[in-house]
């Protein structure tokens, strides 16, 4: 994996505070993602041959599901369907439960009592006739939580989440881990890639990283706007992993970077006008796969009318998609735009857990230098308690 900084910018103090900044949270072993490369390993052996299933089931929201969703979306030929049973939407659900015939169902949430989970594990319970002691029901959650309470009353398997992990931060632990397996998707790789990436970190040698964080910390009102552009249908959900990550982490006390999530080549077709001819006052990453190990080809077909597009006559679709990219990335060079760009030399379970620790690891960076709580989310409680007196 390759990450290339395009604009100039240096600030040895501010660069080094970066670093200084994580490698203090990281040794005092307060917040638990660094560790779960180590802590996860414990998972690897899970096995449920025992369990007589087809599909996946995964009811959470947000941190309990945005990552493992990432990753099974990354994973490529799939051996079990999973579903992903997010939102208390009346429609979403029967669709979804008129697909699913026999599921292994894990149900996630930190604090146990998330009410959009809660709430559609009910209707899971009466539809699937669940029963305590089932089999084919598993809990995820923190230690004591009321959901784990549950899962003691009924006799359930439960597997916890570390009591010093956020849920944004959390697909490295039994969230992710857990069903990925239960999916065949053995992730040993992913926390060997997320390890390396982290070491390599500390030893100094991704210090790129030190200095996004601090251009975009010490640039914070100037450009207010992270706009990611992936390259591939297949990074969609790792977008939506990345806008919750920054947005919920990095949107505190009068400060923000507010992530935007777009899908090249779509999105430039819609978005790029913007970048091109709008206020600016972004900055933007470029993701990238170098290798699609596809070897899918334009046609050379000449059709009467459209001999304008056949200079793409016999070329790579891979060659296409990326020449877009670096086309797009040029065109934004022109307007100055603090640009970085982010290769994935070949899509595998390793070079996603590298990816996944990098953008950890720069939010928190990042949320240290606007002398921010990165890890809290006070904003979000105010909405539920609302939400429940509406009631």
């Amino acid at each position: 994996m390759n990450f290339e900084v395009l604009f100039d910018y240096e600030n040895k103090t501010k660069e080094q505070k970066a670093f200084d900044n994580i490698l203090k949270e990281f040794e005092s072993k307060k917040i638990g993602y660094y560790y779960l490369p180590e802590t996860s390993q414990q998972f690897l052996k899970t096995d449920f041959s025992d369990i007589d299933y087809e599909e996946v089931m995964v009811i959470g929201i947000g941190g309990s599901s945005l990552g493992t969703k990432m990753v099974y979306s990354l994973t490529l030929n799939k051996k079990k369907k999973m579903y992903f049973l997010e939102n208390p939407d009346p429609i979403d659900i029967y669709e979804n439960f008129n697909k699913i015939k026999k599921p292994l169902i894990f149900v996630i949430s930190k604090s146990g009592k998330t009410i959009e989970t809660i709430s559609i594990f009910k209707k899971v319970i009466k539809h699937f006739n669940l029963k305590p002691k089932a089999k084919n029901l598993k809990i995820i959650t923190d230690k004591d939580s009321p959901l784990d309470k549950f899962a003691k009353e009924w006799e359930l398997e439960s597997f916890h989440i570390p009591e010093n992990v956020g849920g944004r931060f959390s697909v490295l632990s039994a969230v992710g881990i857990i069903p990925l397996i239960a999916a065949e998707i053995y992730p040993k790789d992913l926390l060997e890639g997320a390890r390396e990436f982290r070491d390599d970190f500390f030893d100094k040698k991704e210090w790129h990283l030190c200095k996004k964080a601090a251009f975009y910390a010490e640039n914070q009102k100037k450009y207010p706007v992270n706009v990611l552009f992936a390259y591939s249908t297949l990074l969609s959900e790792f977008k939506a992993w990345f806008v919750q990550l920054f947005g919920e982490s990095l949107g505190k006390d009068g400060k923000e970077i507010m992530p935007v999530g777009h899908i090249g080549s779509i999105d430039q077709h819609s978005f790029l006008q913007l970048l091109m001819e709008g206020e600016g006052k972004k900055t933007i990453t470029f993701l990238k796969i170098a290798s699609f190990e596809n070897s899918l080809k334009i046609p050379d077909i000449k059709l009467p009318h459209l001999e304008a597009t056949d200079y793409v006559n016999n070329r790579m679709f891979e060659e296409l998609i990326n020449k877009e990219c670096e086309a797009t990335k040029e065109a934004l060079l022109t307007k100055n735009y603090p640009i970085d760009e982010i290769t994935i030399n070949k899509l595998n379970l390793k070079t996603i857990g590298k990816l996944i620790m990098y953008y950890e690891m720069l939010t928190s960076a990042i949320g240290s230098l606007l002398e921010i709580n990165t890890y809290n989310q006070p904003g979000v409680e105010l909405g539920k308690r609302i939400l429940k007196n509406k009631f």
